[in-house]
């Protein structure tokens, strides 16, 4: 009879789990007697409903929060258990619970094509809403994909009405720690390939988003489930977690639209736009530094999705906020349901918003988030994994995975990158060493090609306006049609004068699309004589340069001001100015001769103009020598669609057409056009777009990095800066001040022949050497007094330069249709043909090549050659000069070399030790004869020092900033008894003195 109550005890388990048993199978779980928070529908739209709780409490005093969940969970979310769920909880705290309701997409009109745009326009609708109905500022929150709506939305509104944004296991900086420790390199191409590829025609159902969430912790779902069968007897034990396991495992999920996933991986995933900003909303460019409102973000300690350090990525995000946030030691799910979160995370917001809104002290909970906490892997600590027991096993195995892939990287870094870069390069580099007399190849066919590969990606990013592929090739058809309603055709050269902006970009392949040839045009006073070297009748201009174009051509077309450029109208007449904004493509009648991309590699594609010693020099460059300089810019930048390219110089401009826009359509980047050199306007669109490539010419960067305001901190996405002609000074700086970037210096021959690149960025001021498929160069040695190459005497061809001898840079000139210049045959060997470009060169003991200056800028002194280049580049490299130009004063074989330098903000003068410690490693006879600081040195519209317009002025006048070079080439004060007494012929050819 003692075994009967094991026996009754027994059989009472027996029966109550099959009694609750039968209840999960018919009903889906225990009846807990629970009944949803009271709410009401305040509004209904095509993309929500919006909920106001307790709708019987007008709500006076109180503060007034909107809450987003994930586009994959119920809105529910927020109001899983009574007590402890969030509504009730910040009710209590005086603050009322406004939530965004998605609904389910698949049971919605038009859920299945919902986009992420579509998403943060809504909610910025609902906070608009809300703001009109309590009439004051709201708070922002979202759990986890919500919470990066918040962000986002936030950012799009400029944070107009947020008194504050809370977010709970939101990623800014998916790719520092991706879900699970996934390592970035294999998981963007995924995402990118799913993105484009799937997405696009499916959709993720609410079963799978379910699966997909238990799988990312697989150890603690089985865990829970045995636990639960486990108890299954006892109600009481059960009943308690019974809302949020059916929420988790049932209820609480539902479908994703496949653009609004595709969206969100391309933008936030591949491109991590959150972080490095320039992601796009309802076609306006956003960035996370418009965030100003304060933020606080929850971070769960053992949170293997929204993982510490990608959450953590807000606080360098959002430069401009308060950031603030509570480290909880709860999972992703622990965040917002559970007891956890009842009785941590959802105080704390009630009391954070108490705090904001001015009615109560800090939390303890909330601290200031470190700008500068270092973290290693996710930020998912072990003694985290270990004392709370979340994910043991997972995350472990992933932990130790990551341990693994990075021993292996660390031991292969060398060949993954080259691995890594030959992905990309290699195409573009074959593609470039097929090209033949005959092959099809100019930009409106890369434009073309481009729209059909990726017709929904972003091209152009211009004030805060997005271009697409798609939009922009349509556009460039319409100003086809518009150009031959204007009787333009092929092979007709066409100038074009237009600021940097869409329109202009459009305009250069619209031309190239006809087969036209593009002149490229500055607005200097050689204007006139461009048109006359070109052989040009015909501007197309934008209203701004209206007067100019009007003023030298007869006939002008203006393009881009449409409507809204009154003047443009009213001088319009139809011959000599015509509005091509009043064409209608749709009524062009398109000729029979007509055929889109008509340019094969050896027809002439552009002109371009270039000056030296104030010498006017036409540069014809056909679509082969504009492929070469795009896709060999391209290769060497490394471009790739993750790409957004900053464009500084001006489009008549090597660096402006060649190697930025050429290089971006080569490489299908987003090129930002910029409005103007200014270094807060720099700063702000460099955040702005996303910058990661700033192209430059000269001394374009010389005033950004020199202004107070200029913080390298703010520029932190920016991986690289390529163009030609940057100061050594300025080189140093962004090398100190922005280490994680480097700098692609290019070179090319005034006829286009030679194209150099420094592609490891290892030399300041070096050139490198010939872009890969490019034409090879060598450098001949030369004779710069008698203005010839030197023979060597026993072979009878032309001698090759060594290493640290200057000489003449020559290409290989392989492709006979290609000689634009002076092509020498039997050079350095028979049959040979070299095209020689007038640039002197020397190789250092690398083989990497250093510009000395063009044969017509050498400074034939009395005492020998003296190059100007390298005296800039020692020049520039004295902390206190900002930039120096050096030119020659009095006759060939008596000239005088003088430098006029500037000054850096802050520096007042300089020390003639200064400037002989700085040109200690020039030999004295290559020094110049007089330096002087002037106010300001003129730049063209290129930026490029104007040194024929210092030389006009002859030789400085003596005074207390002028210096000159003695017999033993030192520098003293050039007062007038100097002036008088100085024998310039006396400087001995071959003295040293002074290097020490």
């Amino acid at each position: 009879m003692k075994g009967l109550p094991n026996v009754a005890g027994t059989v009472g388990r027996i029966v109550a789990t099959a009694q609750n048993g039968l209840e999960v199978i018919r009903m889906g779980g225990l009846d807990t007697g629970t009944e949803p928070t009271p709410y009401k529908v305040v509004e209904t739209d095509k993309m929500y409903r919006l909920r106001r709780y307790f709708p019987d409490d007008a709500g006076d005093g109180f503060a007034h929060i909107i809450l987003i969940p994930p586009m994959m969970v119920s809105a529910n979310v927020y109001d899983v258990t009574q007590e402890n769920g969030a509504v009730s909880v910040l009710y209590r705290h005086k603050v009322i619970p406004w939530v965004v309701d998605f609904g389910s997409p698949d049971h919605e009109e038009g859920g299945m094509e919902r986009t992420l745009t579509d998403h943060v326009v809504a909610i910025s609708r609902v906070i608009d809403l809300v703001r009109r109905v309590v009439g004051q500022d709201v708070h922002l929150g979202g759990y986890s994909q919500g919470g990066m709506f918040a962000y986002q939305t936030a950012a799009y509104r400029r944070s107009e009405g947020l008194a504050s944004v809370v977010t709970f296991g939101s990623p800014v900086d998916v790719l520092a720690a991706l879900p699970l420790g996934l390592p970035a390199q294999l998981v963007v191409p995924g995402a990118e390939f799913v993105a484009d590829n799937v997405f696009n025609r499916l959709w993720i159902p609410s079963w799978l988003a379910r699966t997909g969430f238990q799988l990312a912790d697989p150890v603690k779902t089985a865990r829970s489930r045995i636990d639960f069968l486990r108890k299954l007897h006892d109600r009481d034990a059960l009943l308690p977690r019974e809302d949020q396991r059916r929420f988790i495992e049932q209820e609480g999920w539902v479908a994703w639209s496949g653009p609004a996933v595709a969206e969100l991986l391309r933008q936030f995933v591949v491109h991590n736009r959150m972080m490095s900003g320039g992601f796009v909303i309802d076609g306006e460019v956003v960035s996370m530094t418009e965030i100003t409102c304060p933020v606080l973000a929850f971070v769960g300690e053992t949170d293997d999705i929204g993982q510490p350090l990608a959450v953590r990525g807000i606080v360098r995000a959002a430069p401009d906020a308060e950031v603030y946030e509570t480290a909880a030691p709860v999972g992703h799910f622990g965040l917002v349901v559970g007891s956890n979160a009842g009785r941590l995370t959802w105080p704390t917001v009630g009391e954070w918003i108490q705090w904001r809104e001015g009615n109560g002290e800090q939390p303890a909970a909330v601290t200031p988030m470190s700008r500068t906490r270092s973290e290693s892997g996710s930020g998912i600590s072990w003694s985290n994994r270990l004392t709370y027991g979340v994910g043991q096993v997972a995350g472990a195995g992933t932990a130790v995975s990551k341990e693994l892939l990075e021993a292996v990287n660390s031991l292969q870094r060398t060949t993954r990158a080259v691995a890594t870069e030959s992905v990309r390069t290699v195409p573009r580099l074959f593609r470039l060493g097929q090209i033949q007399p005959s092959t099809r190849v100019s930009l409106g066919k890369l434009m073309s090609e481009n729209a059909k590969r990726t017709p929904h990606d972003e091209v152009f990013l211009f004030e805060d306006r997005v271009l697409t592929h798609t939009q922009v090739n349509a556009r460039i058809d319409n100003v086809v049609a518009g150009l031959i309603e204007c009787g333009i055709r092929p092979g007709v050269h066409v100038g074009l004068m237009m600021d940097p902006r869409p329109s202009a970009l459009v305009t250069i392949a619209a031309l190239s699309r006809l087969g036209a040839v593009a002149v490229l045009l500055s607005s200097s006073d050689a204007l006139p004589e461009m048109l006359t070297l070109a052989e040009t009748r015909i501007i197309v201009s934008d209203p701004v340069h209206l007067d100019r174009a009007a003023a030298v051509c007869d006939r002008v077309l203006v393009l881009g001001g449409g409507s809204s450029d009154a003047r443009a109208i009213e001088r319009a007449d139809g011959e000599h100015i015509v509005d091509m904004e009043k064409i209608d493509p749709e009524r062009v009648r398109m000729p029979v001769w007509y055929r889109p991309d008509p340019g094969l590699a050896g027809d002439l594609a552009f002109i371009l103009f270039t000056e030296t010693q104030g010498r006017l020099n036409r540069w014809s460059v056909t679509n082969h020598r504009f492929a070469m300089s795009a896709f060999g810019a391209a290769a060497a930048a490394g471009l790739s669609n993750r790409d957004t390219v900053y464009c500084l110089p001006p489009l008549h401009h090597a660096s402006g057409l060649l190697t930025t826009l050429g290089a971006t359509a080569a490489g299908r980047s987003r090129i930002a056009l910029s409005t103007g050199i200014d270094p807060e306007r720099f700063t702000r669109e460099v955040r702005r777009y996303g910058v990661t490539v700033v192209s430059y010419t000269w001394n374009m960067l010389a005033d950004i990095v020199d202004a107070p305001e200029f913080d390298p901190g703010q520029l932190g996405s920016v991986r690289l800066f390529m163009g030609s002609g940057l100061s050594a000074w300025v080189w140093t700086r962004l090398r100190e001040t922005l280490p994680n970037a480097r700098v692609l210096e290019f070179f090319a021959t005034a006829d286009g022949s030679a194209i150099l690149a420094n592609v490891d960025d290892s030399k300041i001021g070096a050139m490198g050497r010939a872009l890969p498929e490019t034409n090879p160069v060598r450098v001949a040695a030369y004779d710069p007094v008698a203005e010839r190459m030197e023979i060597d005497r026993d072979t009878g061809f032309v001698r090759e330069a060594g290493p640290g001898e200057v000489g003449m840079l020559v290409a290989h000139a392989g492709q006979r249709f290609e000689a634009a210049g002076l092509v020498l045959r039997d050079v350095f060997r028979p049959h040979d043909r070299w095209e020689v470009g007038g640039s002197l060169f020397q190789s250092d003991a690398d083989g990497d090549l250093w510009y000395m200056g063009s044969a017509q800028a050498v400074i034939r002194s009395r005492s020998g050659p003296i190059y100007p280049v390298p005296i800039q580049h020692a020049l520039s490299l004295i902390p206190d000069i900002k930039l120096a130009a050096v030119y020659a004063v009095g006759e060939p074989g008596e000239q005088l070399a003088v430098a006029a330098v500037t000054l850096r903000g802050g520096a007042t003068s300089l020390t003639p030790t200064q400037i002989r410690v700085g040109l200690g490693e020039l030999p004295a006879a290559e020094r110049p004869h007089l330096v002087w600081v002037a106010d300001s040195i003129p730049l063209s519209e290129s930026f490029r020092a104007m040194t024929s317009r210092i030389a006009a002025r002859g030789l400085p006048k003596p005074g207390p900033r002028v210096w000159y070079r003695d017999q033993d080439g030192r520098y003293r004060r050039y007062t007038a008894s100097a002036a008088a007494t100085i024998d310039w012929t006396a400087l001995p050819a071959g003295d040293d003195g002074g290097a020490e």
